[in-house]
């Protein structure tokens, strides 16, 4: 049969796709990576339905291979004789676990189909989070910020895995970007927080990001007169009309 790779969203419930829902409820077996994930699947899928893996917290590579042939061993029957699903936080593609699963099936057990249903992802959300707009023609560059880093360069980035936030921060300011931080966004059971002050997010927390961006980039967007520009008797600028006549739309001018 069939091993899904679902993405469950950024950890608020209510965000995971109709499909993922219903590849959830109908799964023989559903195996999670951490607890954070598991939280989730559970609003979906009864404990009975939940898989149990191990995986050890360490670098050593042979033994984070010795323990994905291992869950690889557990998965494999599984998904041959029925639906199996492996869930993750955000999308099963994007900085996620389960490609090592996916490597690894392919490798040892390449008789087990594999689909990937992608899920909302802290790529996309937040924007939304820290209520930005990436809009059209704009440059954005992804990148990791562990243990202090501050990749730079790009006019606009972000970043994740800010683990130490005020040394990012200092550096990020240095080369002169604003810089805004979200952590923990969209996460049930846990506080989200969105600001521009390193000092509130001083504490290590694996799961924050940050935008920055350089003042003053990109082309703004026509709309953005829009509420600029008016009238005292609040009509439209006649500067307005004529960007818009110029692109070609109808006007209405009362």
């Amino acid at each position: 049969m069939t091993l899904y790779g679902i993405g469950l969203g950024p950890g608020d419930a209510g965000l995971i796709t109709v499909r993922g829902r219903e590849l959830l409820e109908s799964a023989d077996v559903v195996y999670t990576p951490g607890r954070l994930s598991r939280n989730v699947a559970t609003e979906y899928v009864a404990e009975s339905q939940l898989g149990d893996l191990d995986f050890p917290m360490t670098r050593d590579e042979d033994e984070l291979r010795r323990a994905w042939k291992a869950a690889a061993e557990e998965v494999a029957p599984r998904a041959e004789d029925g639906t199996a699903a492996f869930v993750t936080l955000g999308d099963p593609n994007v900085y996620s676990t389960f490609g090592h699963l996916r490597r690894t099936l392919e490798r040892f057990h390449p008789d087990v189909d594999l689909e990937v249903v992608p899920g909302v992802s802290t790529v996309t959300a937040f924007a939304t989070a820290l209520d930005i707009e990436i809009t059209a023609g704009s440059d954005l560059v992804l990148r990791e910020a562990a243990n202090g880093a501050a990749p730079v360069g790009p006019d606009r980035l972000v970043l994740f895995k800010v683990t130490d936030v005020p040394a990012t921060h200092e550096k990020l300011r240095d080369s002169g970007y604003d810089v805004t931080y979200g952590r923990r966004l969209f996460m049930d059971g846990h506080e989200s927080i969105v600001t521009d002050d390193p000092d509130e997010l001083a504490e290590r927390d694996y799961y924050t990001v940050a935008y920055a961006e350089k003042p003053g980039v990109g082309e703004e967007p026509a709309t953005a007169a829009f509420g600029r520009e008016t009238t005292a008797d609040g009509g439209v600028h006649r500067e307005e009309i004529a960007t818009a006549e110029a692109a070609g739309d109808e006007v209405y001018d009362d």
